[in-house]
């Protein structure tokens, strides 16, 4: 049935997105009212409960987002840091408690106290000019950190459009062939948490027969405490533009689709800025630098919903189906975005491509440690003297990125949580036998992921952060395998009644759930959520132990 979703909301793809109505329809009120739904029903000829199934889940367009004015961030770093149960009551002072609604997570994870109003993210201190906000008299903008340790890649400051697109100009010249050669002398891997090498996607996508083709690129960065991409989309925008020109030339695309989280207002209006110079210098549309290459942009933004970061359940999302996990084989490759092969990549992914085109897959390979070539963009939440955003290579000591770079932390803390909800959780006897490098992490019993960090102070409850954990993944699940859906559910019931009773959890009853989910999820939000939980009872017996029956 999907598939055929997929092509019927490919007879329009963008000249009128299904998904992009929706969220037209919701603008108003919060949520598209049952009336539009029918409407676009018949417009896209699909079922009224499909259009409804898609609506009603995500975020910003289910009926329970009617009504909300204002969003508090629930992501992991605001809540370890404690800040958002006194945001709340600041907000109450100027909005009803049925206004205010919840978010996850906004990016602002190196400040806290963070929270959404009038289509704008805020942070830090700007609760304190919330009048001045809610009137929309004042903007209050966020500062944080942003350098690098060793080879820079993602870092460097534009010296201009029309020079660093030479780069472009330079790759049109050459074969196909030889610049996918490039990428895999590179030896560049997916850094959005899988670590799988982009020449792969790419050749696969080359090699399909189709008059149309996609590269997308996956901007849906929902881990909470990740806030690189956001970091790219916002300061080094042309970066990623640029690495989804270079892949869709090599791969035969001519539209670059950029899927942005909602959550990230303003990486959404200054990516649009930079593609309307684009179109405007004439680097961008048909015949790009007098050569028979046509390339174009499009953003979408979504609409709230974690499982978007899975590739196959973003590509639904676009469609405007419910945003639901494919089955693979096929793969996006061979049949991706309506139904046409389409490679998918994350962010920090794409944008180190135009450095490896400029330099040469060498020079890339030589940076970093083994399989793991490159740079790395690392997440430094509020807990740091210094939090922000640093390059380093791949390989350096992770103590080197606390202490040298950050500063050391600000409070004691006893563990990090590092690479998103599904990343592992560190404990701090551990950091000096670790290195910034998806091997390191793999062979330590972690997961490198994203390479953010959120730190868990020492007073706060392991046990109340693996509810939390639970929580999480029970909200976020896109629904379509059981071990995911009710295994969450069943988690966090479980946390939750040890916390609220006399009730001891039963070990051997919790291995086999997160063993269930691990081996038996469709994707890696139910198969990856057992890691840091397993992390955690490892590392943190001690406090967890009375939880549990002996």
């Amino acid at each position: 049935m999907s598939k055929n979703l997929s092509e019927l909301s490919g007879r329009k793809a963008f000249d009128k997105n299904l998904f992009e109505e929706l969220g037209r329809a919701a603008k108003q009120s919060g949520t598209p009212s049952t009336e539009k739904m029918e409407v676009l029903a018949n417009e896209f000829i699909m079922g009224k409960a499909n259009i409804y199934g898609t609506a009603s889940f995500y975020d910003f367009l289910r009926p329970e987002n009617q009504g909300k004015k204002v969003y508090v961030c629930n992501g992991s770093a605001c809540m370890t840091a404690g800040t958002q149960t006194q945001l709340k009551n600041d907000l109450l002072k100027n909005y009803k408690a049925e206004e205010i609604g919840e978010m996850c997570c906004l990016g602002r994870c190196h400040e806290n106290n963070a929270f959404h109003v009038n289509g704008k993210n805020y942070s830090g201190d700007a609760i304190n000019e919330i009048v001045n906000i809610k009137n929309k008299k004042i903007n209050v903008l966020d500062k944080y950190n942003s350098s690098s340790k060793g080879t820079i890649v993602l870092t460097s400051a534009l010296s201009s459009t029309n020079d660093y697109y030479k780069i472009l100009q330079t790759a049109l010249t050459k074969p196909v062939d030889e610049l996918l050669s490039e990428l895999k002398t590179s030896g560049l891997r997916g850094r959005g948490g899988a670590g799988f090498p982009i020449s792969f996607k790419i050749e696969s996508a080359k090699n399909a027969t189709s008059k149309q083709k996609f590269i997308v690129c996956n901007a849906d960065e929902g881990d909470p405490g990740a806030y690189s991409d956001r970091y790219l989309l916002e300061q080094q925008t042309h970066s990623v533009l640029l690495g989804m020109m270079i892949a869709g030339y090599i791969m035969g695309a001519d539209k670059g689709v950029l899927y942005i989280r909602a959550e990230y207002p303003e990486a959404i209006e200054i990516t649009q800025n930079a593609i309307d110079e684009l179109r405007i210098k004439k680097i961008i549309g048909e015949n790009i630098f007098d050569t028979n290459f046509n390339f174009d942009f499009k953003i979408i933004a979504a609409q709230g919903a974690y499982i978007c970061g899975e590739e196959t359940a973003l590509l639904s999302s676009i469609e405007g189906q419910r945003p639901e996990v494919r089955v693979r084989p096929p793969y996006p490759t061979q049949q991706g975005l309506f139904n046409k092969p389409t490679v998918v990549n994350n962010v920090e992914t794409l944008a180190c491509i135009p450095y490896i085109i400029k330099n040469g897959g060498d020079a890339f390979a030589k940076i970093g440690k083994g399989k793991s070539t490159g740079t790395k963009l690392v997440s430094l939440d509020g807990f740091f003297v210094k939090p922000g955003i640093y390059e380093v290579d791949m390989g350096t000591p992770l103590s080197d990125v606390i202490n040298e770079l950050g500063g050391g932390f600000k409070s004691k803390i006893k563990a990090m949580h590092i690479g998103g909800p599904l990343g592992g959780i560190v404990p701090m006897q551990k950091i000096n036998e670790l290195s910034i490098d998806f091997e390191s992490f793999s062979q330590n019993g972690f997961l490198l992921g994203h390479a953010s960090i959120v730190c868990i102070p020492e007073n706060f409850p392991m046990i109340k952060y693996i509810e939390h954990l639970f929580q999480f993944t029970a909200h976020e699940s896109c629904g379509k395998c059981f071990p995911c859906r009710l295994g969450s559910t069943r988690g966090f019931e479980l946390i939750e009644k040890s916390l609220t009773s006399d009730y001891k959890i039963d070990k051997e009853l919790f291995t086999d759930l997160l063993t269930t989910m691990e081996i038996g999820s469709l994707c890696a939000l139910g198969g990856g959520l057992p890691l840091p939980i397993k992390n955690a009872i490892t590392y943190f017996n001690e406090e967890l132990k009375q939880y549990f029956s002996k």
